[in-house]
């Protein structure tokens, strides 16, 4: 067990992105999940040039991480990369390769643990949730300088969570039927006893002794057992956003990356006043409110006391950012995400769409491999 209240936080490069993708494992007979994931990576020939494949907890899923970049066009460059990299070898072992933040119809007693240590042990801790934990994120890391700005920043995020949640929103399916939620994969990633929202503790000495509270009374033994919506990662000098399912596109996620790093540029620029306490009293509604309905949700304001459409707080949000986005060359990233928001029309929207229009699961499985398959617009040179 490692000695937390040790735990040094390394600094890193201000806005520094890096972005993991989970994403499913499906057979090109049926479109179920498959049991490919191990398989696939011992064959894999990859040089690591655009990040890394890992394994994650079942062995219907892989993740893919991009190397720490400086901007949304060098992460485009990454995770395209490794989409045409995983794609290409899917191919060759008749599976296809997609996005979405869960599989639509899949049945999760059938889901097979993957090797190693760490998920051998979240098994024996948390019993069938680990099967039933085969749903499918986009994580986003920000660097910053110092464990202080870490903390700050964590809070300063979460009152956004709700937005990256409507925005990102790839999961109306579970078990072969709409759920009714926009994004249903966070109702399995609730069902944690440390997920949610972070405690308010007030710098990274305060977090170090939180940490060590937990530590000591058996809680968590490092800070992979938070499966907080923002948390600090002290190794990699980075705040890592954890709420977004996965995206049907590259395009999508390089976007939801370009929009968490004009937003952190922007609150670390102004530092505007936080109260964590009180945004932690609507928190987890809020949250329900844009998985539920996504584009039509209504959020909690604590501090006005009133409620805000989810749309009308996006586009604000949006248009508070271009200044940021200029600076950072991502305006076209953030006009997208405008467009869509003006749309009302996510991924989940797309999903209930072709479901409908082909009428089953399978076809609609199909051809969000299909629409996964498609290069990048942003990778640069093409």
């Amino acid at each position: 067990m490692s000695d937390l209240s040790q735990l040094s936080f390394s600094s890193s490069r201000p806005l520094t992105l890096g972005v993991e993708l989970e994403l499913q494992l499906v057979s090109l007979r049926d479109y179920d999940l498959t049991r490919a994931a191990t398989d696939l990576l011992a064959g894999l020939q990859y040089d690591d040039r655009f990040g890394e494949v890992k394994l994650e907890i079942t062995e219907s899923m892989i993740e893919v991480n991009s190397r720490p970049r400086l901007d949304a066009t060098a992460i485009a460059a990454d995770l395209d990369g490794l989409r045409d990299v995983l794609v290409t070898h899917c191919r060759l072992n008749n599976i296809a390769v997609c996005g979405g933040g869960t599989h639509p119809f899949h049945r999760w007693p059938e889901r097979r643990i993957s090797p190693g240590e760490r998920f051998a042990a979240l098994n024996n801790r948390y019993g069938y949730l680990s099967k039933q934990f085969t749903v499918f994120g986009q994580h986003i890391h920000i660097g910053v300088t110092s464990g202080d700005d870490a903390i700050w920043l964590t809070h300063a995020l979460n009152q956004y969570v709700p937005h990256f949640v409507a925005l990102s929103a790839s999961s109306p399916f579970i078990d072969a039927t709409d759920t009714g939620f926009d994004s249903a994969r966070l109702n399995a990633v609730s069902a944690f006893p440390l997920s949610g929202q972070s405690p308010d503790v007030a710098d990274w000495a305060a977090f170090l002794d939180h940490m060590a509270l937990l530590q000591a009374c058996g809680v968590a033994e490092s800070i992979k057992d938070l499966y907080w919506d923002v948390r600090p990662k002290p190794e990699y000098g980075t705040v890592e956003l954890r709420i977004c399912d996965t995206p049907l596109t590259i395009d999508r996620a390089v976007e939801l990356a370009a929009f968490a790093q004009c937003l952190a540029r922007n609150l670390l620029r102004m530092r505007p006043p936080i109260a964590p306490a009180s945004q932690a009293l609507v928190a987890r509604y809020n949250k329900f409110q844009a998985s539920r309905y996504g584009f039509g949700a209504t959020l909690a304001d604590p501090i006005r006391r009133r409620r805000v459409p989810i749309g009308d707080a996006l586009r604000a949000l949006i248009d508070s950012l271009t200044a940021d986005a200029d600076d950072l060359g991502c305006r076209k990233q953030l006009e997208q995400l405008r467009a869509l928001v003006i749309s009302e029309r996510n991924d989940s929207a797309w999903l209930r769409e072709i479901a409908r229009s082909t009428g089953n699961l399978n076809d609609l499985t199909r051809m969000a491999a299909e629409r996964f398959a498609s290069p990048s617009s942003y990778r640069p040179n093409v």
